[in-house]
């Protein structure tokens, strides 16, 4: 780990080695300029066709377009596809797409790569669009710039599943007859955005160059955005402060960090201004395989044990709320509170442990187990606060640190893990964020995000397909009241806190909360220096 006087040293070197030095910066009018931006931790592959983790959703979204993006006032907006239009029984969708656009490798963008997009990708790989697509039998392509959807039930939140965040088109042309998990386009990608991959430097940085091509004229106004990895939440602090880095997400930096940085007259602190937003939700996870997870009265017990108060001041420094349910708060036209409750309480947690049968032993042990934290800053924090909470009960929890690659695979491939604390967002609609986590034919070896608790509820199943299916926004809302309540009841995930979002940046970075093209977590098509 670099320290604050090596990490500085270092700053300067890569920054020569990269070829920063001297960069140009750019107007409102004129394209222009390097956006160095701090993130942790590295993707793994940079297309969301085949991860909903949250490090490849912030930076793909830069090299491919989605169909739509989402604007957090006016709902889904046009990109790749001009307009649509659903037919009166809802089982039909036809989008009109874009003329003139481009592949970063020449080859014309045509509705044969939305087809396979949806029928070979997002409906197999991807965690989120095996909850979001289920009801689209197939896509007919009567001509190049047209794509019918044809669907087997009204999907009331089908658009919203469309954007460069969830849903990115991937080119046939280079993934049709292959082995699409092993794609070298995975990590060297093709795309129909703003940005083209230049150089990826594993552990170091990433590298994004305007795409001269871009459909929308004037677009982007930048010349080069960077990814810098940087693990080490002081180094992201001191990179900041020097301007070797201008732009830095809250939860690359240490709360402390974040407290003294609001202070700088030189940084300025933005919400992340989209519609997933405030959404995200940090909840503990259990391998519901291991048999001593089995008896709900344990899973009761741990969530008796979690003093969430302590984690949102402490940890979060108030940055958010805590989190009764799965559905956070700030996204009231789905959150319910009428579910069942676990305030903090050690004597009643100890008393569930031993209903459930499991005593201490001679050394006041009464469990011993493991936990996987993602591999961010606050949540290691909150690893070790946890550690040190369930102790006090006779759990002994030992953490396993690892890369993001090595999470990824122990929780979604292998399910070789006891618990995990890991981050979900739940919006744009829970049939996308929510139902991936609970739904039992969600369970799916190497899909990122997916159910890997192996919950399966017969019930919530049909509460989840229903609601997927109702264009009553009330049925709606009571469906999504059911599945809060059962899954609060089964608890196969403890909610803890929802995070607000937020960017530390640059006072010369400007247009980084503009909705156009989604937002900072969109195509950063707008954003311009000074």
């Amino acid at each position: 780990m670099f320290n604050r006087r090596t990490f500085l040293g270092y700053s300067l070197a890569s920054t020569a080695a990269i070829g920063l030095l001297g960069q140009r910066l750019g107007h409102a009018n004129t394209p222009g300029g390097t956006l160095i931006i701090a993130q942790n931790p590295e993707p793994t592959v940079l297309t969301t066709g085949l991860t909903t983790a949250p490090a490849t959703q912030l930076i793909s979204p830069k090299i491919f377009d989605g169909l739509l993006y989402l604007s957090p006032t006016n709902g889904p907006q046009p990109q790749l596809a001009e307009s649509w239009a659903f037919s009166p029984d809802g089982l039909q969708v036809t989008f009109k797409l874009r003329p003139g656009v481009r592949w970063h490798d020449g080859t014309p963008f045509t509705s044969k790569d939305v087809a396979f997009s949806v029928m070979q990708v997002w409906k197999k790989y991807s965690s989120r669009g095996r909850a979001a697509f289920p009801n689209v039998q197939s896509v007919d392509t009567p001509d190049p710039l047209t794509a019918v959807w044809n669907l087997s039930q009204p999907t009331p939140y089908l658009l919203s599943a469309l954007n460069a965040r969830d849903s990115q088109v991937l080119p046939q042309h280079l993934y049709a007859g292959t082995d699409i998990l092993n794609n070298p386009a995975n990590v060297a990608p093709v795309g129909t955005g703003p940005f083209r991959v230049k150089e990826w430097v594993r552990g170091n940085y990433l590298t994004l160059e305007r795409n001269p091509t871009y459909w929308q004229d004037g677009k982007p106004l930048l010349d080069q955005v960077i990814y810098r990895f940087i693990a080490d939440p002081s180094s992201v602090s001191a990179a900041l402060e020097t301007g070797s880095v201008q732009v830095a997400y809250a939860d690359t930096l240490s709360n402390s960090e974040i407290k003294r940085l609001k202070q700088n007259p030189a940084l300025s602190i933005h919400d992340r201004l989209n519609t997933y937003g405030g959404t995200g939700i940090m909840a503990l996870e259990f391998n519901l395989q291991r048999p001593q997870f089995q008896d709900v009265r344990v899973r009761q017990a741990f969530a008796h044990a979690i003093d969430k108060a302590f984690i949102l001041k402490h940890i979060l420094l108030e940055q958010g709320t805590t989190a009764d349910s799965p559905i956070p708060k700030n996204f009231p036209q789905f959150y319910s509170a009428d579910v069942a409750q676990y305030p903090f309480d050690l004597k009643r947690a100890a008393a569930l442990l031993d209903e459930a049968g499991f005593k201490p032993d001679k050394d006041g042990i009464r469990l011993r187990i493991k936990n996987d934290p993602n591999p961010s800053a606050a949540y290691l924090q909150t690893a070790n606060f946890l550690r040190s909470s369930f102790a006090k009960i006779g759990i002994k929890m030992d953490i396993r640190n690892q890369d993001y690659a090595q999470f990824i695979d122990r929780i979604y491939g292998r399910y070789d893990f006891d618990t995990n604390l890991s981050p979900a967002s739940t919006a744009p609609d829970p049939a996308i964020g929510l139902q991936r986590f609970y739904w039992s034919k969600n369970i799916q070896s190497g899909v990122a995000y997916s159910n890997a608790t192996h919950y399966s509820s017969p019930q919530v199943d049909a509460l989840l397909e229903q609601a997927q299916i109702d264009n009553d926004p009330k049925r709606r809302w009571e469906l999504y009241h059911q599945v809060q309540k059962q899954v609060l009841e089964d608890l196969p995930r403890i909610p803890i806190v929802s995070s607000e979002d937020a960017l530390l940046a640059r006072s010369n970075v400007h247009n980084l909360t503009d909705s156009t093209g989604g937002g900072f977590i969109g195509n950063l098509s707008h954003v311009y220096l000074l």
